[in-house]
């Protein structure tokens, strides 16, 4: 029985859900770069640098461990990398062919997990980051127990993700966009237009970002914040261990 979670269409369990994505992503890992930078215009490489920013105090400490999770081709992992030369950075995904396109940019150290159940001790990382991969776990509020747990305490979680534009008309024109126009150039692209169907339903079924915010504080977290960039289209969310 699917929880709270991502609903690929067809998947009744967590654990055909997570099938599902796992190969989802293992399909579109050669063209993912390509049309990450493509469909968003480049804004996504503006996403991840603000991201950084954000967080780039913990990264400035002399041993901080990180650890990026649902890494994906790496990116985010990679950026962390360059603004944090003295802290240990690790990254993860559970999608095998990802993490092979990662490791061509020689991205930082990489291992293969499930987001779900990291193979790591309790407090473990002063940061932990998730770049448009939270919102494809089968079971959020698992999720973000989980990074709560690998968190040491007084540790941060990054959350970059999708989001609904608060603004009707705004929030209009990018469910259009989404529906009409990406699972075309997408499909076409990638050769999977299922993926590029499944991953624009994803974000509308996702919480937006107040109800994110209200289940991190749920799950425990404090000091939850966030801010909306690109008009609402994307959400970072911060969130401490006590």
């Amino acid at each position: 029985m699917l929880t709270s979670g991502t609903t690929p269409a067809g998947a009744e369990t967590e654990q055909q859900a997570s099938a599902w994505v796992r190969g989802m992503f293992g399909r579109i890992a050669p063209r993912y770069d390509l049309l990450n930078h493509l469909l968003s215009m480049n804004i996504d490489r503006y996403w991840r640098a603000r991201t950084v920013s954000r967080v780039a105090t913990i990264l400035s400490r002399p041993g901080a461990c990180v650890l990026d999770v649902c890494c994906g081709t790496g990116d985010l992992a990679l950026a962390l990398q360059k603004h944090g030369p003295s802290a240990r950075i690790f990254a993860s995904d559970f999608s095998h062919p990802m993490l092979v396109a990662a490791r061509r940019k020689r991205s930082p150290a990489l291992f293969e997990a499930d987001a779900l159940q990291l193979p790591t001790p309790d407090a473990s990382f002063d940061l932990a980051t998730i770049a448009f991969g939270f919102r494809n776990l089968t079971n959020y509020r698992g999720g973000l127990i989980e990074l709560r747990r690998i968190l040491k305490p007084g540790g941060t979680v990054a959350i970059l993700e999708f989001s609904t534009p608060p603004n009707a008309l705004l929030a209009g024109l990018y469910h259009f966009y989404s529906r009409a126009i990406l699972p075309t150039v997408g499909g076409m692209i990638s050769g999977s237009r299922d993926a590029y169907t499944y991953l624009p339903e994803s974000v509308r079924k996702f919480p937006d970002a107040e109800g994110l915010a209200n289940q991190m504080r749920d799950a425990g977290f404090v000091n939850v914040r966030f801010e909306r960039m690109t008009a609402g289209i994307v959400a970072l969310h911060l969130g401490d261990r006590r």
